[in-house]
């Protein structure tokens, strides 16, 4: 399991370079603005979009959310406008747009970075206890928190992954609203986020293409189905990606999580085994 990246950025003014294609660790890419082309929007997975629009004889560079709950986003890059005033993080409610910088017409270049991040800064994540997101007498982990393959970076270190046939039907762990649906992204595959009431977010990846049970906004109840188990993006094997996560200020964390199944309160390995 890789790490999420948390930010495909929407503009497309201009190819980007090689050293801005690669991936990096935030998925994070900039583009060179030349002031004159309205930006592309891609699809999902991305949080955020950045558009420029004609503006009182320049450019303004616009925001949306692109989620169904709070994300958090800041501007960067190279430009006369930012260097005299650096913008700030600002947090999007669902489906907002907000102007974030206004770019004169005076031919001058400029390179615009937008950082995005699901969740609200100010979410004070409780003790829940979680349940099973699926339905099994005896419980498989191949990979728990601070799994050496793949969990060892801050969104991922207290993942959990549960080795499932294809096909098997994943549930809500906790009530919540479903915050993200993708259908492809790169490393997870297909995925469902929902947001809970104390501002944190479940991650269900690498499900079955075409396997989401659920809608964008949809309120969803604990064991409600979301979805089918799969084996999309980087995955290994057929498995559901199960995480914690919330926003600690422009960064995505997973968190240390307690989960119960119909035999009680699971105690997560660090290595493969099978927990009763």
């Amino acid at each position: 399991m890789r790490a999420l990246f948390p930010l495909l950025i929407a503009t497309a003014l201009a190819a980007p370079t090689p050293a801005d294609a690669a991936p990096s660790a935030r998925w994070r890419q900039s583009w060179g603005l030349n002031g004159a082309t309205t930006a592309r929007v891609p699809s999902n997975p991305a949080f955020a979009s950045l558009t420029l629009e004609p503006r009182a004889g320049g450019q303004a560079a616009i925001a949306r959310n692109l989620l169904s709950g709070p994300v958090q986003v800041q501007l960067r890059g190279q430009s006369a406008a930012l260097v005299k005033t650096p913008a700030p993080p600002v947090v999007l409610a669902p489906g907002e747009r907000r102007t974030l910088l206004w770019l004169p017409a005076d031919g001058a270049p400029s390179q615009l970075l937008l950082d995005a991040i699901p969740g609200a800064p100010a979410a004070r994540p409780d003790n829940y206890l979680y349940q099973l997101p699926f339905r099994s007498h005896q419980v498989r982990v191949s990979q728990a928190f601070a799994g050496r393959y793949s969990h060892t970076d801050a969104q991922n270190r207290h993942a959990v992954d549960f080795p499932l046939p294809e096909g098997t039907p994943v549930l809500a762990a906790r009530a919540g609203k479903v915050m993200q649906l993708v259908e492809s992204a790169p490393d997870l595959g297909s995925l469902v986020r929902v947001l809970h009431s104390d501002g944190s977010m479940a991650l269900y990846a690498h499900l079955q293409t075409g396997g989401l049970q659920v809608r964008l906004g949809q309120k969803v109840e604990t064991g409600q189905q979301l979805a089918l188990s799969g084996n999309t993006g980087r995955s290994t094997g057929p498995h559901l990606h199960f995480a914690v996560q919330a926003n600690t200020g422009l960064a995505l964390t997973s968190l240390p999580f307690r989960m119960r199944s119909e035999r009680g309160e699971l105690q997560f390995p660090r290595e493969t085994s099978a927990v009763p």
